[in-house]
């Protein structure tokens, strides 16, 4: 049996249906006395008392079983339920990823609410949309700071009470703002079994889970619908997946109950609600929570996880800080480069002969090794999504040992809808659906003469399945805009993305239909390849392609500042300290051009980068030129730099 229908075919205990507190319940029977959450010590003042959750000694994780963790939740959901909550009431979670999140998450849905999930980067007024449009009756914030955020608002909510998860000091003359330790408290003394099990099956799978608003590159965020089934059905077609299958050779990583994974992507995101919580918690996997992605090569250090799901801007800043350290002399920079060559070579030969085999033997001892070490030496899978991540990026990971599988997804499908199999693993492509998900492709919408190298099928994604969304909240005609059709009167969700269905059923993406640039010639540009050419760049931190209704292609590039001002002290030349006149330096725009021309090698002639400028700012959600999945805001990005985007076609 091949391994399409093997996954097909498969069924076990994680896989079933259920409503998601079910899911949670079912698995700590499995799982017991296994370890469920790690958390960090030294970083939040959290309100549950050592009594609930035992202080972890600070820089050190410490660990709390499926049991202990069901307690928790168990005691939280009777809590909200004595506060009000009731069945279908829509309730905000408004804090960083942590190990309150999750279990409030699970406490909520066994009350049979509807999570409405709100950034920590949102502002006041952003808060207060994404608050009132679904009309929440409560919300839990993290700390003091974000509780404010609300508290500037409140007169233009509904809000019946306010929960923080860490201790609060000053507001005891309000009778409507609580404690996770209150609501602890409040449980503990209420709760009653057979009434909490009552509540955990009360809703119809076809009830809402969750509310989830789309991070809004452009426009008003929109409120996605998202059942329990929506989510249920997208937890078993990932474990028939990734399960460990007995089709499946020994050295195919899996995920299973012995999966450590590491947590640190905005759980108010679909990918990480998904990928990093619901999927692995379903499995019996331990998750930990890294203090944040500023600490991810320590966090992986103490935990050696197994696994990790990340985006692509996160495998960038880990492999530039993994080539970094390699740098630190003109020795080192050459070895990791002639390792990085013998890896992909190895990686890309159909049959290694011995000398290749050797060679990759000697740089797995000299670097990868202490690459693997460096995140902790266990991995064995990493999830990428939420983006296009670099093919080339992808083929330096899998040479390391450090397999990275891509995958597709989208708010809309729950989120996940292709994902390379770790037995079948195509580099560059986004893999094939998962089982029960079906794609189809409407070729109208991509101009076909810019793709007549590609065999199969080129146009916008079309999906159907029982991941996807019934809609929109409160928004009819958005709902309707975002549907189409067949002649059978099959209704398929339109991702608006741009996809190459190839012959085997292998996906690659090409760019979203909204930012393909057409130029003034005619000819249509996806900038999204171009742009990830640059992802293991050293030289460029960053790029944004910029061209439409203009005769070429521009780009926008953020050049690695660090890097050029090693490369200017070895080569004797004085740059600059202002950012701003370094990007104006004509030495360093001919050294760059240098990495354009490297680039543009790769790409047709309408497709090379003619002309470029250099800014000298990071693209990052601080300064919200990034969303909270750090995809590119493009209309951000060109207001900031307007003048230097003028400057490439003025001075052309």
């Amino acid at each position: 049996m091949n391994w399409w229908d093997a996954e097909r075919e498969y069924e076990d205990e994680v896989i079933g249906e259920t409503t998601l507190g079910r899911m949670f319940e079912n698995a700590v029977e499995r799982n017991a006395n296994r370890p469920a959450q790690q958390y960090k010590g030294g970083i939040y003042d959290r309100s549950l008392t050592d009594s609930v959750i035992p202080a972890a000694t600070p820089g050190e994780f410490r660990t709390l079983s499926y049991t202990e963790m069901r307690d928790i939740v168990r005691n939280l959901s009777a809590g909200f339920h004595d506060l009000g909550v009731e069945q279908g009431d829509r309730v905000g979670i408004f804090a960083n990823t942590r190990m309150e999140w999750a279990q409030c998450d699970f406490a909520l849905l066994g009350v049979g609410a509807v999570i409405t999930t709100v950034y920590t980067s949102s502002s006041p007024s952003q808060v207060e949309y994404l608050l009132d449009d679904p009309d929440a009756s409560a919300v839990v914030v993290e700390n003091e700071e974000l509780l404010e955020n609300v508290l500037e608002v409140e007169d233009e909510l509904d809000l019946e009470f306010i929960v923080s998860m860490d201790e609060l000091e000053g507001y005891d003359d309000r009778d409507d703002v609580y404690t996770l330790e209150e609501v602890y408290d409040r449980g503990e003394e209420t709760f009653d079994l057979e009434a909490y099990e009552e509540r955990v099956d009360g809703p119809d799978l076809d009830d809402l889970a969750s509310l989830i608003y789309t991070s809004g590159t452009t426009g008003q965020p929109k409120g996605v619908q998202l059942s329990h089934w929506n989510f249920r059905s997208n937890v078993n077609a990932v474990r028939k997946r990734f399960a460990p299958r007995p089709d499946k050779p020994d050295d195919v990583p899996a995920l299973d109950e012995e999966s450590q994974a590491v947590s640190y992507l905005p759980l108010a995101h679909v990918f990480e609600r998904t990928a990093g919580h619901f999927v692995l918690f379903a499995t019996g996997a331990c998750v930990a929570y890294a203090e944040s992605s500023e600490t991810l090569q320590e966090d992986f250090s103490l935990v050696k996880p197994t696994t990790a799901t990340s985006v692509p801007r996160v495998y960038e800043k880990i492999y530039d800080a993994i080539r970094e350290q390699a740098s630190e002399s003109s020795v080192k920079e050459r070895i990791f480069e002639w390792a990085t060559d013998v890896g992909v070579e190895y990686q890309t030969a159909d049959s290694p002969g011995p000398i290749l085999n050797a060679k990759r033997s000697l740089a797995d001892k000299l670097v990868f090794s202490t690459v693997r070490e460096a995140l902790g030496g266990e991995i064995e899978l990493l999830i990428s999504g939420g983006g296009s991540l670099s093919p080339e990026l992808c083929q330096l990971y899998h040479a390391m040992g450090l397999p990275i599988y891509e995958g597709y997804g989208l708010t809309e499908t729950s989120p996940v809808v292709t994902t390379n199999p770790p037995e079948a693993v195509k580099i560059g492509t986004i893999g094939p659906a998962l089982p029960g998900v079906d794609l189809r492709v409407d070729e109208s919408v991509a101009d076909q003469e810019a793709f007549t190298d590609d065999p199969g099928e080129v146009g916008e994604l079309l999906v159907k399945g029982p991941n996807v969304t019934k809609g929109y909240w409160n928004k009819p005609g958005a709902t309707e805009g975002a549907f189409t059709e067949d002649e059978d009167g099959n209704r398929w969700f339109r991702t608006g993305d741009i996809v190459h269905m190839r012959p085997d059923d292998y996906i690659e993406f090409r760019d979203r239909v909204k930012q393909i640039i057409v130029l003034s010639t005619g000819k249509n540009v996806a900038p999204g390849p171009i742009e990830d050419r640059f992802a293991a760049s050293e030289i460029v931190e960053q790029a944004m392609v910029v061209g439409d209704g203009e005769k070429f292609i521009g780009a926008l590039l953020v050049p690695n500042t660090d890097h050029i001002r090693q490369w200017a002290e070895s080569e004797g030349i004085d740059l600059p300290e202002d950012p701003e006149a370094m990007c104006d330096d004509e030495r360093v725009r001919e050294y760059i051009q240098r990495e354009v021309d490297r680039v543009n090698e790769d790409f047709e002639k309408h497709e090379t980068i003619k002309q470029f400028e250099l800014v000298p700012r990071e693209f990052t959600e601080e300064n919200e030129m990034l969303t909270p999945t750090m995809k590119k805001k493009r209309r951000v990005i060109l207001e900031e730099f307007e003048d230097r985007v003028d400057r490439i076609y003025t001075d052309a």
